[in-house]
Formats: structure tokens, sequence, C-alpha cells
């Protein structure tokens, strides 16, 4: 099996030290391991035709036309594609075409009450539940977990129903923010997109965060589940 592991971006993510967690992983599951530090890739139809699976941690960014022209084409005929926070549900934000692919863009993550918050990182990480949906209590990325707390970033997703929800998280309405009734986003989803599979977890914004028993659990799982040689079978 052959992955690729495609990183880059906004640095905050810390796109190399985050992928490196996973590099073990993936070894450990049988595959070869190819990194690019750019999105150039996607245009290398014959590299991605023989690519089972693409990790990509890339927040922000830009992607020429041709470049998600052939990352879509590649996951309709089977290769897998995920990734966590930014550098999946936050990447490439011109580019309706990947949004599509993806099926939900970051959109925000609400901030503490504004006395609290000293104008650092830290005003954005709330203490929130990351909630298993019926479907994820029987999937097998999220079977046997059982709902888990974090304090991290919390991400508002812009989404539609063409994925399936694995686990959700519920944004509160305090009065210091303008809506008027909890919100409650997608955190884990996967999708399907021709023959392929695309599996998006929200958490993981800090190392520390990746390294969470639960967070770290989804992603793998989603590595393997998402593969080609699995959505083959």
């Amino acid at each position: 099996m052959r992955a690729l592991v495609v990183r880059g971006g906004w640095e905050g993510h810390r796109p190399v030290e985050a992928t490196e967690l996973f590099l073990p992983f993936l070894k450990a599951q049988g595959f070869e391991v190819t990194i690019s530090d750019d999105t150039t890739v996607y245009a290398d139809a014959a590299e991605l035709a023989r690519t089972d699976l693409i990790v990509q941690c890339v927040t922000m960014s830009e992607i020429r036309g041709e470049e998600v022209k052939g990352l879509r084409a590649a996951i309709a005929a089977g290769t897998g594609f995920t990734g966590w926070h930014g550098g999946i549900a936050d990447s490439f934000r011109a580019s309706s075409d990947y949004l599509q692919l993806v099926g939900g863009q970051f959109a925000t993550h609400p901030s503490k009450e504004p006395s609290a918050c000293a104008g650092g990182p830290e005003d954005n990480f709330l203490p929130h539940t990351i909630t298993l949906t019926d479907a994820g209590r029987e999937h097998p990325i999220t079977a046997g977990l059982d709902d888990f707390t974090l304090t991290t970033e919390q991400y508002w997703v812009l989404h539609d129903d063409l994925s399936d929800v694995l686990a959700t998280t519920t944004h509160p309405a305090p009065p210091w923010h303008p809506w008027h009734r909890p919100v409650t986003s997608p955190a884990v989803w996967t999708r399907q997109w021709g023959d392929g599979r695309i599996v998006v977890s929200t958490p993981g914004h800090s190392l520390d965060v990746l390294e969470h028993a639960g967070v770290r659990t989804i992603i793998e799982r989603g590595m393997t589940w998402a593969t080609r040689t699995a959505s083959a079978s």
C-alpha cells in the first residue's frame, strides 16, 4: 500500500510535527509513505493513481485548478483522503471545488467571555464535548469509543448532508455572542466520493490534542478505513 502525506500551509498548526506523529502508525500498517511539502503532486495523475491513501495537513494556502481537479479525480477513482482540523477543513478557502469535495468548511472557533481573553490563542480554547451520533456508535472508525471532552478550539463548521456524521459538538449561546440558540456542528464525518472515501476529524489544533486517546484513535482508524484497499472490500 502507498500513502501520500501532503503538508504545508499555516505554520500555527505545525504541519510537519503533526504529520510526523502518524508516520509510525502508517508504516506499521504496511504503507510505503511519500511526503510532499506542497500540493503540486495533486496534478500528477500517475502518482495519485498509485496512491491508496492521501493524508493532508495544509491549513489555508491556495490550490491551483489543475491540482484540485486531480485530487477530485483520484478520490473518485478510489484513493482515500483524510486529515484533521484546519489541515483538511480549512484548506484552500477560495476553491469551491475543494469545499464541495470535503463537505465541510471551518467558519470560526468561538472565544471565551471577553473579560477572560488575553489576546493569545488560548482565548479560543473552550471545554466542549465530542458526542458520538447513533451512526458513529456503529461505525468502524468510532465504534466502542465514548463521548469525550476537550479544551481546545471548537470548530464551527458549514456543511451539507452528503456526509455521514459520526460525531458532533454543540456550541452554546452565551450572551457575549450574537447567536441566540445552541448550534451543533459535525466534528467527525465520512464522505463517499465516487469510489473513494473521505474522513474528516475537526479536533487537532495542537500536538497535545492529536495525542489525546480518542482523537488519535479516530484519526488512525480513519486512515485505515479510507484507504483504497478497505474501500474496495
